[in-house]
Order: C-alpha cells, then structure tokens, then sequence
C-alpha cells in the first residue's frame, strides 16, 4: 500500500522529520493548521508529513467507507481488533519511514505522532521500529494490540520518549482506555509524559502548548 502524502517544510535542508497521522474519517489535511501553529524555530528547519489513510469500509458505521488505517470492528476496542488491517497500515508507515532515511533523515531525528486510530498507528509503528526514533506522540488514542506489545516491541524502542494527551470527556476513545494504555507503557518501562484536558475528543490550546514544548525538548539539537 502506497500512502498519499502532504508535504510541508518550515526551511531548507530540515534537520527532523515529524510524521502525523490522522483519525478515523479525516485525511492529511486534518493536522496542517496545527503543524502551523507549532514554533520549532529552536530545533531548526523541520519537515511535516501528513499521509493519508486508504478508504475502507468501517464496521461500526454500518459499512461506510472513509478513510481509515484499519476497520472498528465493534465499540470494544480492546476485544475486537483488525490485527490484519493494523498490521497492513503498519508496513505502509514503515515504507514512509524507510523513505525518509533513504533522503538522509536518520530514524533518531523522526518523530511519529498521531491523532485517535492515528494514535494507535503511531504506537504500533514507533514501539516495534527497528531503530530508535525521536518520539512517538499519541493524541486521543489507545495502544493496539495491547497484549503483544511485550513480545513485539523493538530493544531500541526502550528509550524513546512518549508524548500522550487525552481529553477527560472523550467519548470515542473513554480515559480509562487511554490511562490503560499509559499504564501499560510504564510498566514496560518507557518514559511517558502524560497530559489531562478538560476537553472530548478533540486537541485543545494547551495540548499544542505542550506539545510544542515536548518537540522542541525531544528534538533538541544534539538529542
């Protein structure tokens, strides 16, 4: 599967890579005005790649397609789960990786982030990537795949930073899925930054702000 993608640069020869992938329905539009509201300025000129998901038939919306990274298959998350689907959005991710290290951008200069079913891509892809990336930032999500992560996740994953940030009032994803997922995280060992907004399933002010700060943190000259 080959990925439509929007690209976007801040200056010349970027000195990271941050890749966002969108939620359920969207496309790569989606984050462009929040990557525009994000002042990397101390970390350098910085590239933006926003992919878009394929068009599939989602279960849960009677069989609708739109874009998606993979199928809901009921309102459980955590017991119904299109292992196949995520698994086939895993390998195309790994492909946009590969080709952005074949431009020159070493693995630990790329940060994978993502919003709700981007989200869990994110997490799926930066947890068993065979080299250490920058970060991984997780936005209104959940971890898929919970059980295997164990077994599956990369050794050189074991450092890499976690961004994740959830709204109180969700409703598509609920917190305690979200708290789940963090609390899995830690206790495989991963250094988590977690952040709480009064918010549903959405990204608020706050939650750039701090994402901001996390980036130019993680993605520091040197880092």
């Amino acid at each position: 599967m080959s990925l439509e993608v929007i690209e976007a640069q801040t200056g010349d020869q970027p000195l990271a890579t941050i890749i966002i992938l969108h939620g359920l329905g969207a496309d790569g539009r989606d984050f462009l005005p929040i990557a525009e509201q994000l002042d990397l300025s101390s970390v350098g000129p910085v590239r933006y790649l926003f992919p878009s998901a394929p068009s599939i038939a989602v279960t849960i919306n009677g069989g609708f397609v739109m874009p998606a990274w993979y199928d809901i298959l009921g309102a459980d998350l955590a017991r119904h789960e299109d292992e196949a689907g995520l698994r086939h959005s895993q390998a195309a991710i790994e492909a946009l990786i590969a080709h952005e290290k074949s431009r020159g951008m070493p693995a630990h200069r790329i940060v994978v982030a993502g919003f709700s079913q981007g989200c869990a891509m994110a997490l799926m892809v930066g947890l068993r990537h065979s080299e250490r990336l920058a970060g991984i930032v997780g936005m209104s999500g959940y971890l898929p795949l919970a059980g295997m992560t164990a077994a599956e996740r990369s050794a050189a994953s074991q450092p890499v930073p976690v961004f994740l940030a959830h709204g109180s009032r969700d409703g598509v994803v609920v917190l305690p899925r979200a708290t789940a997922s963090r609390d899995a995280l830690t206790a495989l060992g991963y250094e988590v930054e977690w952040h709480e907004y009064l918010m549903e399933h959405s990204v608020c002010q706050e939650e750039i702000a701090d994402l901001q700060r996390w980036l130019n943190r993680v993605l520091a000259p040197g880092q």
